[in-house]
């Protein structure tokens, strides 16, 4: 995702049982949903500035989850999807496309909607009957499945958007398995929306699945600029801690104070001189918040043993050779012996640190960061008014408060009028 810029991203068949959201590395969240750790599951990655965007996460079931964000004012609803394959039962595909009519439903028509779903059906190539909710561009005859998919654009008035780009054929195959080409994943939005997406394709060569490959469209958002908080910068007063920091402190401020022992009546020149020099001696922070560490087992052996495997993958997917195969089979195990041994000897380091007496500390530390990363919503910004639409500028969300407060401070007590 970071390589590719890309800031929101739907998984399917994450095959994780249980409903949570966790830190995965490089700055990105992912919000989760699986009953059965051998089967389905869906997802949603979010990069680390819009994890504080999050309103609502709406997990229906390990086919359909939905996340809620503001984003400059702008409600943005992300779905994610997994229907069930051909050969499953009628019955569970029904049960897959109501619970999708379900989330469409409950999301106002105003809010933007993006879709991105391994729907296992073809739309096929051509459009004529759908021009409403589709292109030209799929890949090769529609059948029952992709029947559906139309059906539920149609319904919903939303677009297909994969089809209204013209590309290779190898840009728009999302599934290739030995000698079957074809396209089962598609990302979807409300058509009137559609002119704020300027690209949609397949990106060639990335090892996300054994068959499957990442479909990424460009979404550009028409918002209202806010103005940004000004970062504010702090002491770094905990150094005080430390023995040789608090000494030199000691000795900086007794010179800046002119070698009084006693301080000086006025306070806010002696306060101002304190933390001047806690400023030069102990540093200031940046001011921004501190990314996320969950890859800080990575090293330069991992790094390199991925790229390697990269370039193995396309060598392979351009001359399907059994030796080029035999090479990307042993960089991929390669790379998990390199992961192993990264993440062992981390924690052995970590572990050894715990034992000391300042690891106490980082170990509560730890704990309270894992119990906030495993939180959905980081922050409530924005409230409902009186018909249940959610406002999200300040001056509309203090006004509200305003009246909720004035009706509930005035409110009559029934036993008053007795």
């Amino acid at each position: 995702m970071e390589r590719r810029k890309v800031d929101i991203l739907c998984v399917q068949e994450t095959r994780w049982k249980g409903s949570k959201a966790r830190s995965i590395g490089a700055g990105f969240k992912l919000f989760y949903y699986g009953v059965d750790s051998k089967r389905n599951g869906v997802g949603v990655v979010l990069k680390e500035e819009f994890v504080r965007n999050v309103l609502e996460v709406k997990r229906v079931s390990d086919r359909v989850m939905s996340l809620k964000l503001e984003i400059e004012g702008v409600m943005l609803n992300v779905v994610s999807g997994y229907a069930p394959q051909v050969g499953c039962e009628l019955e569970e595909k029904e049960r897959f496309w109501s619970e999708l009519d379900e989330v469409m439903e409950s999301i106002p028509t105003g809010e933007r909607v993006v879709i991105g779903a391994d729907f296992n059906g073809h739309v096929g190539e051509g459009n004529t009957g759908d021009e409403e909710v589709m292109g030209k561009f799929g890949v090769k005859e529609r059948n029952l499945e992709g029947q559906m998919v139309v059906d539920f654009a149609e319904r919903m008035d939303m677009g297909v958007v994969n089809t209204y780009f013209q590309k290779r054929e190898e840009h728009r195959v999302t599934y290739k398995s030995g000698g079957r080409r074809t396209q089962l994943d598609y990302i979807l939005c409300r058509r009137g929306n559609l002119k704020e997406i300027s690209d949609c394709k397949v990106v060639v060569g990335e090892s996300v699945a054994r068959q499957h490959r990442m479909v990424v469209c460009r979404m550009t958002l028409m918002v209202c600029k806010k103005r940004r908080s000004e970062i504010e910068k702090k002491t770094k007063w905990w150094k005080l801690k430390k023995e040789e920091c608090c000494e030199e402190f000691r000795q900086k401020l007794r010179q800046a104070l002119g070698g009084q022992v006693v301080l000086p009546d006025d306070w806010e020149t002696t306060a101002e001189v304190i933390r001047e020099t806690g400023r030069k001696v102990l540093g200031v922070s940046s001011g921004r918040r501190k990314e996320d560490k969950e890859t800080w087992w990575w090293n330069e052996e991992v790094q390199d043993s991925i790229q390697r495997k990269r370039i193995a993958k396309k060598k392979r997917d351009m001359d399907r050779t059994e030796e080029n195969r035999q090479e990307y089979k042993e960089l991929q195990r390669r790379v998990k012996r390199e992961v192993s041994k990264a993440k062992q000897k981390a924690y052995d380091e970590l572990y050894t640190r715990l034992d000391t007496r300042e690891g106490e500390k980082d170990l509560y530390r730890l704990a309270r960061q894992r119990d906030r990363d495993g939180n959905d919503v980081q922050q409530v910004r924005v409230i409902k008014d009186r018909d249940g639409r959610v406002l999200t500028s300040e001056e509309s969300v203090q006004r509200r408060w305003k009246e909720y407060f004035e009706e509930l401070m005035n409110e009559e007590n029934e036993r008053e009028k007795e």
